[in-house]
């Protein structure tokens, strides 16, 4: 079994007290060590929708790794006087996973709308043309056929990316039929990295992730952002005084 990281909870639910390396050094030992893992991770957009989704709270607290995605949650974890070591944001681990990856592992990356992960794995490639990446979108009703696939493919990593919380929902049900050591809950990484969704200006998300987005998709996001940043903040503060 790979090392297992230190854990702390926000709100009741779990992260990992991960930096990049750690996290990537995780996933390495779990594979060399045959484990079958899943991981997943914690923002402010996914407390929140755990917070009235049971079946998603619980299929967080069974993730065998769990990081922080956002900055919300690391001011979080802080408040609740926990120390976690930086935001792991999928659009910028993502080519640190792929350098790892490229002639040691295979990696099926099953994303969202059709084409939106072929052509976010064309870019990985192009950087790094040893990388073995297979894509397939994430919404096609033959689940059986599709898992098929994937497992014909051999991977040692699955990447799931449809949004939360469908990508946990689907993970959940077919984690036992995908014999991947490593399935992988990573959010819309592939909408960045194929270019369907720009991350708004560098300066801004390199330090408000969510400022950014809120910048590039207001009309979609302003409920998350604006009503979501807030309600998580009260009940941090709120379990922080029960405490």
């Amino acid at each position: 079994m790979g090392r297992t990281p230190n854990r702390v909870e926000v709100l009741g639910l779990p992260v990992d007290v991960l930096d990049r390396r750690g996290l990537l050094d995780a996933v390495a030992g779990h594979i060399d060590a045959g484990d079958r893992v899943t991981l997943g991770y914690l923002n402010v957009h996914v407390v929140n929708t755990a917070m009235r989704d049971e079946g998603l709270a619980d299929f967080l607290r069974g993730l065998d790794l769990c990081y922080a995605d956002g900055a919300g949650v690391v001011l979080g974890a802080e408040l609740l006087g926990h120390k976690l070591p930086e935001r792991m944001t999928g659009a910028d681990w993502i080519w640190d996973l792929a350098e790892a990856a490229a002639g040691r592992w295979r990696i099926v990356w099953i994303g969202g709308e059709p084409g939106v992960s072929g052509a976010a794995a064309e870019v990985l490639r192009a950087r790094f043309p040893s990388l073995e990446l297979h894509p397939e979108h994430g919404f096609e009703s033959d689940v059986a056929s599709l898992i098929e696939r994937v497992n014909g493919f051999e991977p040692d990593i699955v990447l799931v990316g449809m949004g939360t919380p469908t990508q946990e929902r689907w993970t959940q049900i077919h984690r036992s039929a995908l014999s991947a050591p490593v399935v992988w809950c990573l959010g819309a990484t592939a909408d960045f990295v194929s270019g369907k969704t720009s991350r708004g200006p560098a300066w801004l998300h390199h330090n408000q992730e969510w400022l950014a987005r809120l910048w590039t998709e207001p009309g979609r996001l302003w409920k998350r952002y604006l009503v979501g940043n807030p309600l998580f903040l009260v009940r941090v503060l709120r379990e922080r005084a029960r405490r």
